[in-house]
């Protein structure tokens, strides 16, 4: 597994992108998820690039961003083109987004057609740049349960168009996520990893609360002491019969305090449980 942090755990924080960069590398990650909103803000600072990164031995594993689906086609094209052009830029192969704005379950029929064309066309113009798609399973979007994101993807048909498996909200969503990783494992492209105390505090995931500096972040916890079992799903993870996801990126999603202290501990942890599997070591700098 290639572990990265995202620069969106330091949203609130006075710290430079040479900061992150540098504590990353000290602390054996492997590569930044780059927030869009850092991506668009460094944009006037080009000597920040793929080439800078990779001076701290680090890639940009994904950029995530909220691509306009129900925006007219002028609008969305070029926020697509944009992203894009950061994404090379930073060399990475993928942007991230959601699949709309409304649960599965409240989206009508045209409005399904209409999310499936624009994400159609999202695919189409970013294949001119060799670059996937990534739609996050997520609550309150279209990929909020195994059945609706396969769907999806099914009418979506286009090759680069991936998943991004959040562990947490697959979970939030009832589904068992050992057995949902397998109905989803040829989309899988990156995994998200966070944890909370218990479902009721769930709420606290909710992007208004997350971008809020004073929103609550009560129940937020350190990966291996939550409601998810990390332990079982990294362990499966670890040992599994394919490849592609043994090696899969994943980031370590933390909104709450203490970023630097948990993001190091968790990845610690994250790497003796890897030690302890009987997947073969990786010839990388920690995990």
């Amino acid at each position: 597994m290639n572990l990265s942090i995202c620069t969106i755990s330091f949203r609130h924080q006075l710290i430079s992108i040479e900061e992150i960069a540098d504590w990353a590398q000290k602390n054996h990650f492997q590569g930044i998820e780059l927030w869009g909103a850092h991506a668009k803000n460094l944009a006037d600072q080009p000597r920040y690039n793929e080439q800078w990164l990779a001076g701290y031995n680090l890639r940009t594993t994904m950029i995530s961003d909220y691509l306009p689906l129900d925006s007219p086609e002028p609008v969305l094209k070029a926020s697509v083109q944009q992203l894009a052009q950061l994404a090379v830029h930073w060399g990475a192969k993928k942007i991230r987004t959601f699949a709309g704005g409304s649960a599965s379950k409240a989206t009508s029929p045209a409005s399904f057609k209409q999310l499936v064309a624009q994400l159609q066309k999202a695919c189409d113009w970013l294949a001119h740049y060799q670059l996937s798609l990534i739609i996050e399973t997520h609550p309150n979007t279209y990929a909020d349960t195994v059945d609706s994101t396969l769907e999806l993807l099914k009418h979506v048909a286009r090759s680069n168009l991936k998943i991004n498996f959040d562990v947490l909200h697959i979970w939030e969503s009832k589904a068992e996520v050992i057995p949902a990783l397998e109905a989803l494992l040829e989309h899988i492209d990156h995994f998200h990893l966070k944890n909370i105390i218990s479902e009721e505090y769930l709420d606290v995931f909710t992007p208004t609360t997350v971008y809020s500096a004073s929103g609550s972040r009560e129940g937020m916890i350190s990966l291996f002491e939550g409601a998810v079992n990390y332990k079982a799903f990294l362990q499966y993870v670890n040992e599994h019969r394919e490849t592609h996801i043994k090696s899969i990126d994943a980031s370590l999603e933390w909104f709450g305090g203490d970023c630097k202290e948990t993001l190091n501990r968790d990845r610690y942890l994250m790497q003796q449980l890897y030690q302890q599997s009987e997947a073969p070591l990786k010839n990388v700098v920690g995990i």
